[in-house]
């Protein structure tokens, strides 16, 4: 028995605003359904006492210590600034 129907690959391909002939649709369904049977295999699997991970290598962030750091000087950003007015950068308005 099919784990997903071809009614819900079209509706799938809808939402992602894809437009699928009848043919792909029966294809997709088919090869869906093979990588839900794939994916379905690891219930199988004894994971009994195995540790829940988010990466198989012990990977950590080192990261630095976040220090506050000194800015440049207005000037300097302001001469990079195409339009600027009263020490700000001006920016093309979006709301009327």
């Amino acid at each position: 028995m099919s784990r997903i129907s071809t009614d819900q690959v079209k509706h799938v391909a809808n939402l992602a605003r894809l437009a699928i002939t009848e043919e792909e649709a029966q294809m997709f369904t088919k090869q869906l359904d093979d990588i839900i049977s794939f994916a379905e295999q690891l219930n199988e699997l004894d994971t009994e006492g195995v540790e829940p991970t988010t990466h198989v290598l012990n990977m950590k962030n080192v990261l630095r210590e976040d220090k506050p750091d000194a800015g440049l000087p207005v000037e300097q950003v302001l001469k990079n600034a195409p339009d600027h007015e009263d020490g700000q950068v001006r920016v093309p308005s979006i709301m009327e």
